[in-house]
């Protein structure tokens, strides 16, 4: 797996346009790669193989002087009728809370998507995290699995990592819609998020090093 890494990041470097999707596709490898490679720190390996979509969102930020607020852009993919992970979709988290909070973060977030239910909302054109059980915080290491009770309920499991410390994280509330422009920007057509994963549209070139790390994760169904 460290050999694929850094294979795939050696390969980042050569594409030549330098749009900001596409320094954003990048900076999701190189999360996605980084948290994967922590020893005994990433996400089990187990909860990948059976997810339906992914989320990666480099450099959330979050701010807050008595409006608490948060914001960032990044790409989902899902398995395709052929349990393959489909090219990238444009995403933006949005989100807030009220409340005396002064101070501002920036976290890497990923988001895993568990069964089709939540696949189908994630493909919407927006929705809301925050129905009871619906997100629950991941959990960390090597050696969890997949098979507790409360993981198997939560639709969507969510990490982040700031400052260097990797741990479950609560979203509730967070807004995640479909960035239409940046479609455009990557595929030269406003494509929804739904006909990029579902017609199998071919992803660009400066994808390739972030479904490369994907593909290490082939799809296991649930038992």
């Amino acid at each position: 797996m460290r050999t694929l890494i850094a294979l795939v990041l050696a390969s980042i470097p050569v594409v030549a346009d330098d749009s900001d999707q596409v320094k954003r596709l990048r900076e999701a490898a190189a999360v996605f790669s980084e948290i994967m490679a922590a020893p005994d720190k990433g996400i089990p390996r187990d909860l990948i193989e059976r997810a339906r979509c992914i989320v990666i969102v480099p450099g959330l930020k979050k701010g807050a002087f008595v409006f608490g607020a948060q914001y960032g852009r990044g790409f989902l993919s899902c398995r395709s009728k052929t349990a393959a992970w489909s090219a990238p979709g444009s995403v933006r988290v949005e989100g807030g809370s009220f409340g005396f909070q002064i101070g501002g973060l920036e976290s890497d977030v990923i988001l895993l998507v568990m069964n089709q239910r939540g696949a189908d909302k994630l493909l919407s054109s927006q929705f809301t995290l925050g129905a009871l059980g619906e997100v629950a915080g991941g959990p960390v290491g090597r050696q969890m699995t997949a098979q507790t009770d409360a993981r198997m309920r939560a639709q969507i499991l969510s990490w982040s990592r700031a400052r260097g410390i990797f741990a479950g994280l609560s979203l509730q509330g967070a807004t995640l819609r479909q960035d239409l422009s940046d479609n455009e920007a990557l595929y030269g057509k406003r494509l929804k998020n739904r006909a990029i994963v579902t017609e199998g549209v071919p992803p660009p070139s400066a994808a390739q090093p972030l479904l490369a790390l994907l593909r290490a994760y082939p799809f296991k169904k649930s038992t």
